[in-house]
């Protein structure tokens, strides 16, 4: 059941029929404690037109920072649930740097829960959600100019390699 959701899921968000609006909801999702890459959206919808490379990057920084704006929202409701877990050396850390640790909201893995934790810290909501977005931004303009730097016959052979296994 969860196996047919999800291709559903995907279905629905090719980026090809869809475009920004798949780059939106997938960064948005991805932003939240949901393990999913968005990166992939936003180079194929750059890959199909490059025209969109902007486009992709800014829709793309803007769901994640939704996301984590999300991700705070959540944290910031759930201190009262987890008041003991406050010793943790994360939390010092976060209270120590402040709003600035949201420029690692980017990592794979602990940006989405530093997000989450920055809301159940009471840190400053807007600068938070600022810095969420300058390091969000960095990510998809860093990744997205990388992916285009691979040569299109490499995407082909995985495309082909993919297809062969799950076909």
């Amino acid at each position: 059941m969860i196996e047919t959701a999800v291709l559903w899921l995907l279905k629905v968000l090719a980026a090809p029929t869809v475009g920004l609006t798949s780059v939106f909801l997938i960064s948005f999702v991805s932003a939240t404690l949901v393990p999913l890459g968005s990166e992939p959206a936003v180079f194929a919808v750059v890959k199909a037109n490059e025209a969109m490379f902007w486009p992709a990057i800014i829709v793309a920084t803007i769901g994640n920072t939704l996301g984590g704006a999300v991700d705070y929202y959540l944290g910031y409701r759930a201190k009262i649930a987890f008041a003991k877990e406050r010793q943790s050396r994360w939390f010092g850390w976060l209270a120590k740097y402040g709003s600035k640790t949201m420029l690692l909201s980017w990592l794979p893995g602990i940006g989405d829960p530093l997000c989450t934790l920055a809301g159940w810290l009471h840190l400053p909501f807007w600068s938070s959600v600022m810095y969420m977005m300058i390091g969000k931004f960095g990510r998809y303009l860093t990744m997205t100019l990388v992916l285009l730097y691979v040569p299109d016959d490499f995407w082909r052979r995985l495309g082909d390699m993919i297809t062969r296994i799950t076909g």
